[in-house]
């Protein structure tokens, strides 16, 4: 397994998990409507009766949706599990809006022209400074932003004093926010704090003492405890 000897920070999404009561028509809006590939579809690794669907965003990120029988019988709701547009609310802990990039302001306007000719309302470009958006709606309620960056954004320039202020930041903190201490990775060998004396948090929505037994499998167990292979090597 390749690893990186200089840096542990994270750089960038490997896949976001987004849940569908409607996996092919989620298939077909994103491939259609926005031209993106799809890259693999297959059983969701040591979960029963649920599959998922990985679109691709680039060769090492992909937008993803997590689909079984049950998904579909839970209501939606605006303002709590989900906004319906990037300006309202949802519940804390839940996706407000997702954005996808693009390369150029042309090939924000080319998408804008490829889902308005099938039929997609779009708001926008609109300018924001540090980026150009459009926003329209995907099925179940998604709600959608496409956006262009002409160049990284500056901290100087694009963190607001008083915007943090509100939020409780003080300077020491923000000074710590914008440039984290490094750490030195030991390679995998920190062992699992004791769940009881974790600072956590800690995942949530198991069936009684399933997570816990679940913390406690070594770590070279887990490694290989699900299939690995693709499934196309077996067809």
């Amino acid at each position: 397994m390749q690893q990186n000897q200089t840096s542990n920070k994270i750089s960038g999404f490997h896949h976001l998990a987004i849940c569908t009561g409607d996996i092919k028509g989620q298939i077909d809006f994103f491939t259609d409507k926005l031209g993106m590939e799809l890259q693999s579809m297959y059983w969701m690794h040591g979960v029963p009766d649920t599959w998922h669907a990985f679109l691709r965003l680039n060769d090492e990120s992909s937008l993803t949706f997590v689909s079984n029988p049950q998904i579909k019988q839970i209501p939606m709701e605006m303002g709590h599990t989900h906004s319906g547009n990037p300006g309202a609310n949802s519940a804390a802990g839940t996706m407000q809006h997702v954005a996808l990039k693009v390369d150029s302001y042309d090939a924000l306007l080319d998408m804008r022209d490829r889902l308005r000719t099938k039929g997609v309302p779009v708001l926008g470009p609109m300018d924001h400074g540090m980026c150009f958006s459009i926003y329209f709606a995907g099925l179940e309620n998604l709600s959608l932003e496409l956006a262009y960056s002409a160049e990284a954004l500056d901290q100087d320039m694009w963190i607001d004093t008083e915007v943090t202020e509100l939020a409780g930041i003080s300077p020491e903190e923000l000074e710590k926010y914008k440039k984290p201490p490094e750490f030195k990775g030991q390679r995998g060998s920190v062992p699992q704090p004791e769940l009881d004396k974790a600072a956590g948090p800690h995942m949530t929505n198991y069936p009684p003492g399933v997570y816990e037994k679940s913390m406690q499998i070594p770590d070279e167990i887990v490694l290989n405890m699900v299939e690995s292979d693709p499934p196309g090597v077996s067809k």
